[in-house]
């Protein structure tokens, strides 16, 4: 390398008559290439995803959520029934009820459609996963704007509900958070 006054000067090394000739012989089927304009990025190989990213990367799968709900014979058919995963504590409800984790987060599907409230409610609680939310609060509402009064809304997410696995246990909430028209769930613990 050659250094001039105002910058470096790159001279190429001098090739030998073999080495053209040889150059020659191995490029000459070879066919230009049209120049189109555009420039052309190979691939890049990525690593594997993160496990912390992998919530952000795949797409909530709402369509997994069966709206067919299956009534175990011991269970009672009241929209109003809390939901407690089989195996934990009793304890868990009533903690629950009296507001022991706190709210950290709230979903409203008021207005909604099934199948809009159902992508809302996987998305939500995706979101909830990120941000380690324990205690969540979803308005479902009463169902008093529903054809024939129905709560459709209510019945189905908390159906869903049951579909997830994150999900603990879940409750009606108090009056004044949205009693009948409201659920409080309870988590997974995501910090272990």
């Amino acid at each position: 390398m050659k250094t001039g006054k105002d910058k470096d000067v790159v001279t190429a090394p001098s090739l030998s008559t073999e080495d053209i000739s040889a150059f020659r012989d191995a490029v000459r089927e070879a066919e230009p290439l049209l120049t189109t304009g555009k420039v052309f990025h190979p691939p890049r190989k990525l690593g594997p995803i993160p496990k912390s990213r992998k919530i952000l990367v795949n797409p909530p799968q709402a369509d997994l959520l069966s709206d067919h709900i299956l009534w175990q014979s011991d269970q009672e058919t009241d929209s109003d029934t809390p939901f407690l995963r089989h195996g934990l504590a009793k304890d868990i409800l009533r903690k629950l009820r009296k507001n022991h984790w706190g709210i950290q987060a709230e979903l409203d599907l008021h207005g909604m459609t099934s199948d809009e409230a159902r992508l809302a409610l996987v998305t939500f609680l995706t979101e909830c996963q990120q941000m380690r939310a324990r205690c969540v609060r979803i308005i479902h509402g009463k169902g008093l704007s529903s054809k024939n009064q129905e709560p459709i809304l209510k019945i189905k997410t908390r159906n869903w509900l049951m579909q997830r696995g994150e999900v603990l246990a879940y409750c009606h909430a108090k009056p004044a958070d949205g009693g009948g028209g409201a659920v409080i769930v309870l988590l997974k613990n995501q910090n272990n």
